[in-house]
């Protein structure tokens, strides 16, 4: 695989200034999160019997592969998913520095084994320093990261995610972008969280940063009140609020281009389902996520963002 690998950048390069078919421009992952637990052999049949063409593995501490392993692990990983049909072309690791000796080797290895995107770790904000100074802090920070982006001809996306960290806002994000090239660096488009932080602007948001969408993470919600207290609740697609012709006419009508990353938060197994056999489980959450994935399929044949 490493062998295999080296020539890999450059078909990447060459192949982006080629005219590609739609479907390729919107693959649909699949985030291993919610699935880390099993064997790779038993995510790849849940994923590939579901209609998902590729694996948006976790490459963290605690996820699918260990970050001090990764030169090992994550190529045996991306050749097992190859032998079921599967790309492996977006990683999620905890990077957040371009210092750290770890962020190095997870980017040569990841791009010199096919790996086009990668989505970064979050930040929070430095109150004592200030809004505006955290955000120029992280810049300076985002510079050095950019420069090994580029170095590996990798992108790398930083989630909008709901809860006071960097990025919930979603306007921060392009303070946080702007000057930067968008093909090494922009965001991981979250619609879920962006709705939760913004339910009637979120679409705004969306059109400011839209020249820096590079990837796409798709997940529904509801509200739920916990005492006086409201919560955002993940549920399966199309069973929340996300209004998702808003979402993909969007998407057509700012010109984005970005693979999806389904993200699963909510119960693919109930309680007493755990100890089911494992062929019985399979059934269980291939039906789930084929629900899921012929959702988004039908809403990017809906709108022409794919071949039917």
């Amino acid at each position: 695989m490493a062998a295999g690998g080296i020539g890999l950048p450059l078909i990447r390069e060459i192949q982006s200034i080629l005219p590609g078919s739609d479907e390729s421009r919107f693959n649909l992952s699949l985030f291993s999160k919610p699935l880390d637990k099993y064997d790779f052999d038993f995510i790849c049949e849940c994923v590939s019997n579901s209609g998902i063409k590729g694996i948006d593995l976790t490459v963290r501490k605690a996820g699918k592969v260990e970050p001090e392993s990764v030169e090992s692990s994550l190529p045996r990983l991306i050749a097992k998913a190859g032998k079921h049909n599967l790309k492996v072309e977006m990683i999620v690791t905890g990077i957040a520095t371009a210092s750290d000796p770890l962020t190095e080797k997870i980017l040569r290895t990841a791009s010199g084994n096919g790996v086009r995107y990668y989505r970064l770790n979050w930040f929070d904000y430095d109150y004592a320093k200030g809004i505006w100074e955290t955000l120029q802090a992280q810049r300076t920070n985002l510079k050095d990261i950019v420069t090994l982006n580029r170095k590996y001809n990798i992108h790398g996306g930083y989630q909008n995610h709901s809860g006071g960290m960097i990025g919930g806002p979603v306007w921060d994000l392009h303070e946080l972008f702007r000057d930067f090239p968008p093909e090494f660096l922009g965001s991981q488009y979250d619609v879920r969280h962006a709705m939760v932080e913004g339910a009637y602007t979120w679409m705004i948001g969306m059109r400011l940063i839209s020249p820096y969408i590079k990837t796409l993470a798709v997940k529904d919600f509801i509200w739920q009140t916990n005492g006086s207290k409201p919560e955002p609740v993940t549920v399966p697609l199309g069973e929340g609020m996300i209004d998702w012709d808003i979402f993909f006419k969007l998407v057509k009508d700012l010109n984005i281009t970005a693979p999806l990353t389904l993200h699963v938060e909510y119960p693919l197994l109930e309680k007493n389902e755990e100890e089911l056999p494992l062929l019985r489980q399979l059934d269980i959450i291939v039906r789930k996520l084929k629900k899921d994935a012929d959702f988004i399929k039908g809403y990017l044949n809906k709108y022409q963002l794919t071949k039917s």
